[in-house]
């Protein structure tokens, strides 16, 4: 079995002491984070929250009685002086603040990984990646709503060949896509495959379902090498993500159903506990930008 090289991200600089934070979002995802911090007795850990400005009020509202100011501004976030950043509010939200984190010399675990399947915001984070000092501050991908990232990672530098992601949900749950149009009348009563593809091909057609696909994808073969089918199933009663990954190594298949939020039916009830491990014990990855 041949071993291919890699150059290793160095280990995350924040381990080893209770790093602070400043959160990017004050929706469904960081209202979850800190009530996982708070359950720690580590929410003295969140130092400020960024919110768009349509949304302030009810984000400072929603969050009165927090000890961590909600603002609408990146560089009063930024003066609260965190260690690093944390996403949780969207690729739209990455796209727009992530090269002025970066910047600012601030690593930021990235919560929405199908912003980077765009070959315009890959091309300008390695663009800028190739300007920065030797030791740069990086974006970290933390597992979300998926388990087995850790054997992707192994299987990598092992033979890894082929990886499919599979997403099948009931099929309510692709009204508002570009499927739904696909699924009426008997597609709608029988298991349908609608869509299969390159990772990146999915995060393009359907960016709401980006995120699990682009972070198994950065995790294993790449975007444009993993594989992802999208299904319907009236006979699901949730969403149930289901990996295969084969090689020299041997063969992976793994099923997770991870429950939504009860808060929002778009983010899996889990994802704000990934990110809780990434800053506690460093179950991340690094992203390697990469012009596509």
């Amino acid at each position: 079995m041949s071993i291919q090289a890699l150059q290793l991200p160095p280990p995350m600089p924040w381990l080893g002491r209770p790093a602070s934070v400043a959160l990017i979002g004050c929706g469904a995802i960081a209202d979850e984070f800190v009530r996982c911090l708070d359950a720690l007795d580590e929410s003295a850990r969140i130092l400020g929250a960024l919110e768009t400005p349509e949304q302030l009020a009810a984000a400072r509202a929603r969050t009165a009685g927090r000890l961590f100011p909600v603002t609408d501004s990146l560089d009063e976030l930024l003066a609260t002086g965190p260690d690093l950043v944390i996403e949780c509010a969207g690729q739209g939200a990455l796209k727009a603040y992530a090269s002025r984190v970066l910047a600012a010399g601030l690593h930021c675990i990235a919560a929405s990984s199908g912003a980077f399947a765009d070959p315009d915001f890959a091309a300008q984070l390695a663009a800028q990646a190739g300007q920065a000092a030797p030791t740069p501050a990086r974006l970290w991908i933390p597992s979300g709503a998926i388990a087995g990232v850790d054997g992707l990672l192994a299987a990598r530098t092992a033979g890894m060949q082929a990886v499919t992601y599979t997403s099948g949900k009931p099929p309510h749950a692709w009204d508002g896509t570009p499927a739904e149009s696909l699924l009426q009348g008997e597609a709608r009563k029988r298991r349908t495959a609608f869509f299969e593809g390159s990772a990146r091909e999915a995060a393009r057609d359907y960016p709401q379902n980006a995120n699990v696909g682009a972070t198994i994808a950065l995790a294993s073969l790449g975007l444009d090498r993993t594989r992802v089918r999208l299904v319907s199933d009236p006979a699901l009663e949730g969403p149930l993500g289901t990996i295969d990954a084969s090689g020299a190594f041997g063969v992976f298949h793994f099923d997770i159903l991870a429950y939504a939020s009860p808060t929002n039916p778009k983010t899996s009830a889990i994802t704000a506990h990934s990110i809780a491990l990434a800053l506690r014990q460093g179950y991340c990855f690094a992203y390697e930008p990469q012009a596509a």
